[in-house]
């Protein structure tokens, strides 16, 4: 029986992803620190974890002692471990640097110096946000050239000029399915932060010889997403204004896209990638390959609560937002043999109705922007 450690495992992808290794026959332990955005104010260790028979310890991946103690005797590690959220990130930089730059060190660090060498492959949670604004093409040039632009600056944003344009000709670009090999441009700092995950964790699972997987993850939603936390997941933050009958607020035109992938889907390339033979030493996207205007999935999402569409959309943006992106699967499907099975209709049913099995959770999307409105980071 392989030992596998998820750090961040009582969280929204880990408690997912522990059913499915739990499930298959996997020893399963988790490190999580119960982080009160996350989790709510009062957060216990789940009932799950019981039923399950997993091992929880509580505890951060920035305490040398909490990481070393979950350590002992693991096989493979999971680090989903992270802060999460764009906005958040530009004004919380030493926090997001701390937990997911250092922590990610941490972790390391101690796998490196541990007299029994028994992890044998790590896996990163990563984020679709390295790429930035992902990947173009202008229909415009001749060569149909492959870009990669710039972010886009608040004196842009301020003049509402929401899509990319040619380097060359000057004429709006049209979004391709972003590769791994694409160029790296993060926009926010928590994009920085886990392209320094990515890096610490390949090169010293190259030099150590042991095996690495790195998971890019798009727009993941689904059931047990937190429903407390402003800051980030866009489906449960309108879940809960759309329960509280208020306005859904898009920023920009409302015809940014996203690749919304189901936690299930995750959960299995998760699996995919532990149980594939040999390990991918590489790095995944993990997405649909769809994509899906944020005015379009509001729209869809209210309609699955069985309401009207009540959407309003504001001109307004956030420093650190992209305009599109959407995954080149390709490396999902021969790397992994994965390929994403529920489609964004099946996905938001099932998200809906465990979000109506929820208790009904205070609406704070108002206080998170007025904070990025505060610090300049949003127009």
């Amino acid at each position: 029986m392989q030992h596998v450690l998820i750090t961040g495992g009582a969280g929204f992808i880990g408690s997912h992803l522990t059913k499915e290794l739990c499930s298959k026959g996997y020893s399963v332990r988790i490190l999580d620190n119960l982080s009160p955005q996350i989790h709510g104010d009062s957060a216990q260790i789940p009932e799950w974890v019981d039923d399950l028979s997993v091992e929880f310890h509580r505890g951060c991946i920035t305490n040398r002692a909490d990481v070393k103690n979950a350590l002992e005797d693991i096989d493979i590690v999971i680090h989903l471990a992270a802060e999460t959220g764009t906005g958040q990130s530009m004004y919380e930089i030493q926090k997001y640097n701390d937990v997911n730059s250092q922590g990610t060190a941490v972790l390391l660090d101690i796998i490196a110096n541990k007299e029994t060498k028994s992890v044998k492959r790590i896996l990163l949670a990563s984020s679709r946000s390295v790429y930035g604004e992902g990947a173009y093409t202008c229909s415009n040039c001749a060569d149909k050239t492959r870009q990669c632009p710039d972010s886009r600056t608040a004196q842009v944003l301020a003049e509402e000029k929401w899509d990319p344009l040619c380097s060359i000709c000057g004429s709006s670009l049209t979004p391709l399915p972003t590769k791994e090999t694409d160029s790296i441009k993060p926009a926010s700092i928590y994009a920085a932060t886990k392209f320094a995950q990515e890096h610490l964790i390949s090169v010293f699972c190259e030099s150590q010889g042991i095996g690495f997987g790195i998971l890019r993850l798009q727009n993941v939603y689904g059931e047990g997403q937190s429903l407390n936390n402003p800051y980030t997941g866009i489906l449960s933050i309108f879940s809960t204004r759309i329960r509280r009958d208020l306005n859904l607020p898009i920023f920009e035109d409302g015809n940014e896209t996203r690749d919304f992938i189901h936690v299930s889907d995750v959960a299995n390339s998760f699996l995919a990638a532990i149980t594939t033979h040999n390990s991918p030493n590489c790095i995944v996207n993990v997405g649909t390959g769809q994509l899906t205007t944020v005015k379009e999935v509001a729209t869809k999402l209210t309609t699955a609560f069985g309401k009207t569409p009540n959407i309003t959309v504001t001109g307004e943006y956030r420093i650190g937002d992209i305009r599109h992106n959407r995954a080149d699967i390709t490396l999902l499907k021969d790397k992994l043999n994965y390929t994403p099975k529920v489609d964004l209709e099946k996905g938001l049913k099932s998200f809906v109705d465990w979000v109506q099995s929820q208790d009904l959770p205070e609406d704070l999307l108002d206080k998170a922007n007025n904070e990025l409105k505060a610090k300049n980071l949003m127009g």
